[in-house]
């Protein structure tokens, strides 16, 4: 597979009244055409930035101090005008947020706010746009699409606001969908749903997928690779098959012995022991120096993400116990 998106030594800087947060530090990662790869992490590692990074839609307090961010026809999104941003945003690359309730602009019916987008990216007219919606609602699951199209935002489920939320995200038919823990407050059946809907579409447009997720049962169901991530910086990138049978990063190895299993009788999961480091002075090598039982002199220097095997590279100077 070619290269759809490319991130290199990307850096996120916010700027408060305690210091300056730096959220994401060196981010390099890349995604493939058709691909789905699957970000995960702790809570303010800095998922979502990334995420918000190839959209260009950092604001301020928050800036992309430097780093590049390649798009396939497109160039560098980082040096695009706001203009030409706009023309790519919900056209070749399109989000789903976590939260469809906050997402969905509550004053404006279904149909409105589905059929803006394609007047805007696809010089359709109104009838056009009209029997568009009808189409995408049909096919991401909404009962009598006709109807619904003519309700607001809050006459809906949570699950068929997520819904509307990917119609809206795959209605121009994307190169790249960002979906940033896109099965949030949903029940599991429903996330099911969501899930398996995502994939069929994926499989229709030949869209790549960039899902973001704390939870690494559904990056082991959906996902091609994984990027950890870990206090704004990528530890480990490799096939999920890879990720789940020979994690070669601490953190990763952390995450993973977190998760109950049918196999293994214990009284208590292991942990990892610490927290997360402030970013507005965080450890000058690597971030995870003082939560490593394999922490030694060497990790005070930033190690590089480097390969370790064919499409498996690691941010970590010392070799690792497998897990088992």
């Amino acid at each position: 597979m070619n290269e759809l998106l490319k991130m290199e030594d990307v850096r996120v800087n916010f700027y408060t009244y305690k210091g300056t947060v730096q959220a994401l530090d060196n981010i390099n990662f890349d995604i493939k055409k058709g691909e789905c790869l699957g970000l995960v992490g702790e809570t303010g590692c800095g998922k979502s930035v990334s995420a918000l990074s190839i959209m260009n839609l950092i604001s301020p307090p928050g800036k992309i101090i430097s780093g590049k961010i390649f798009l396939d026809g497109e160039g560098d999104l980082l040096k695009k005008t706001e203009d030409e941003m706009r023309k790519i945003r919900g056209d070749k690359i399109s989000m789903i947020f976590q939260d469809p309730t906050s997402s969905l602009n509550p004053v404006l019916k279904v149909d409105d706010q589905i059929s803006e987008v394609l007047i805007h990216h696809k010089g359709m007219t109104k009838e056009q746009a009209y029997d568009k919606t009808i189409e995408i609602l049909e096919l991401v699951g909404i009962p009598s699409p006709e109807s619904r199209a003519k309700d607001y935002p809050h006459l809906l489920s949570g699950g068929m606001k997520q819904r509307i939320m990917i119609a809206l995200a795959m209605v121009c038919e994307p190169q790249l969908l960002i979906a940033d823990e896109p099965t949030t407050n949903l029940d599991v059946t429903v996330q099911l749903q969501i899930l398996d809907l995502m994939k069929e579409l994926q499989r229709k447009y030949n869209t790549a997928i960039l899902l973001i997720t704390h939870n690494l049962g559904i990056v082991s169901e959906n996902c091609d690779r994984v990027g950890v991530m870990y206090a704004g910086q990528v530890v480990e990138v490799a096939q999920t098959k890879q990720i789940f049978r020979n994690p070669e990063h601490p953190y990763t190895i952390g995450l993973l012995n977190a998760i109950p299993r049918i196999d293994q009788k214990r009284e208590w999961l292991p942990v990892i022991q610490g927290t997360v480091p402030g970013l507005i002075n965080p450890p000058p090598g690597c971030r995870f120096i003082d939560r490593c039982e394999f922490a030694m002199e060497k990790c005070n220097i930033k190690p590089k993400l480097e390969k370790l095997e064919e499409k498996h590279f690691r941010a970590c100077y010392k070799e690792v116990k497998k897990i088992k």
